[in-house]
């Protein structure tokens, strides 16, 4: 049975604990420990308390440890500065086939060296701050999670779910991490490379009424004509001045915003319908299915049909 270790502190982030941990144990084929900087009772950032059974002066780092887990929350900081945990993630982490973080516990790994040369990712929030901190480590925040080598790191929250998924597919097989996903309830199994932006959810709402409008018009119907013109009709202004102000209030161009919340219809319609691409791209304003296939691999990051893949399930139980 593999052992995973989960790292916590005062203030962390709940569910980049509970997400993952239910990832691993549901398989039955993982051993889940958690250690704190000290025994007892952990609250954590919601204020909901945790009892840990294991402070980092009883809990050997060197034995055998699996999959090392930092995870995050507004706590992380404090517990980057705490030289004995740092110390235990450090020695635990020589021994470990892998070392992963949930959101900003890539600030934990970063303090205990372990990031010199990888290519990692955290919530969007947090990435200058590792940039700044860490800038022995690349940085990119828009996949979901990354693995380099041996290191794997996700973006916030949920995301600590679907990077668990990722390991368990990594050792266990597809099949596997498919009835996990489906028993959870989980709305799909990401890829990593999916970008953690989702439109609308993601972009910020407009300053003005006349961008507010644009912006709704693109919403409620995705595959409606959204050309500059078109949209500055709607919005009362001139091609010109809707171009301008768009770009500025939603720190993307009118076309780009457009692309990306087709590609977001696109990717609910894949994970809840059987509709065939092409008949996809006609009724969301793709025009053509190599269109949208293009667009589609540029936003998400893998091809429709990988997306609409990865909802299979055989409906075996791993328990």
């Amino acid at each position: 049975m593999k052992r995973v270790v989960f790292v916590v502190f005062d203030g962390f982030q709940s569910l980049d604990l509970t997400g993952p941990f239910e990832v691993f144990s549901f398989t039955g084929r993982y051993e889940c420990v958690v250690v704190a900087p000290e025994a007892g009772e952990v609250r954590s950032r919601s204020g909901l308390p945790f009892v840990v059974r294991h402070g980092v002066a009883d809990l050997d780092p060197a034995e055998p440890v699996d999959t090392l887990v930092a995870v995050g929350g507004a706590g992380v900081d404090a517990a980057a500065r705490d030289e004995a945990l740092v110390g235990w993630v450090r020695d635990a982490a020589r021994g470990a086939r892998r070392v992963a973080s949930v959101c900003s516990g890539v600030l934990l790994l970063g303090a205990a060296g372990l990031l010199d040369g990888r290519r990692v990712t955290t919530h969007w929030e947090r990435a200058e701050q590792v940039r700044r901190t860490h800038p022995e480590a690349v940085v990119d925040c828009d996949p979901i999670h990354i693995r380099d080598g041996r290191v794997w790191t996700s973006a916030g929250v949920t995301a600590g779910m679907d990077l668990a998924l990722a390991m368990v597919e990594d050792d266990l097989g597809r099949e596997v991490a498919h009835v996990v996903a489906r028993e959870l309830v989980m709305f799909l199994r990401r890829p990593g490379s999916q970008s953690q932006f989702s439109v609308p959810l993601w972009t910020a709402r407009p300053e003005s009424d006349p961008i507010r409008t644009a912006v709704d018009a693109i919403n409620a119907d995705p595959g409606d004509r959204h050309g500059v013109r078109e949209l500055a009709r709607r919005a009362g202004l001139s091609p010109r001045h809707l171009q301008r102000r768009f770009t500025a209030e939603m720190g993307v161009p009118p076309g780009g915003y457009v692309e990306r919340v087709r590609v977001e219809a696109a990717r609910r319609a894949l994970a809840e319908t059987a509709e065939p691409v092409e008949a996809m791209a006609r009724r969301l304003g793709f025009g053509t299915g190599e269109t949208l296939r293009r667009a589609f691999h540029r936003t998400v990051g893998v091809a429709p049909s990988d997306y609409r893949e990865r909802f299979r399930s055989t409906g075996r139980d791993v328990r």
